[in-house]
């Protein structure tokens, strides 16, 4: 997989974890080894900028997911593809770290929005459900292959 990330802030954050948990819900969910992704790391006022402008929702969020190949169905089979852009903020993120750390809330905030890019919804409970399985599911492979 090749997965960038880029982070726009001062701080540091364990990328390798975020890459390895990316491709590990990348190859899980059967992608193209051969495909793209883009994880970028922002501030709160960046984060509110897009999320006002492409969702047109006030505030800062803790993703937003961009996908790219939407016509594309992803699989192995079908070669690779740019998968699209996951934009994490950590600021806002930290809110939810109640019983864990900023890190393990990074890593469940790619795999959401891997899935996010893949076609995944929450907008109506049943499909919250099975994202949110999926997700945890998908989390607690990886933390065990840790």
């Amino acid at each position: 997989m090749g997965i960038e990330i880029i982070n726009t802030l001062e701080s540091s954050f364990n990328e390798q974890a975020l890459t390895s948990v990316a491709e590990f819900t990348l190859n899980k969910m059967g992608i193209h080894p051969e495909s793209d992704l883009e994880i970028t790391i922002v501030d709160e006022a960046e984060m509110t900028a897009l999320h006002i402008q492409w969702m047109d929702l006030p505030g800062p969020t803790d993703v937003l997911s961009f996908p790219m190949d939407e016509l594309k169905p992803f699989s192995a089979a079908n070669g690779p593809g740019i998968i699209g852009d996951i934009v994490l903020c950590p600021a806002y993120a930290a809110k939810n770290t109640v019983n864990h750390s900023l890190d393990e809330e990074l890593e469940l905030l790619t795999v959401h929005g891997v899935l996010h890019l893949l076609g995944f919804d929450h907008a109506v409970p049943e499909e919250e459900k099975e994202m949110f399985a999926l997700q945890d599911q998908t989390l607690q492979e990886w933390r065990a292959t840790q």
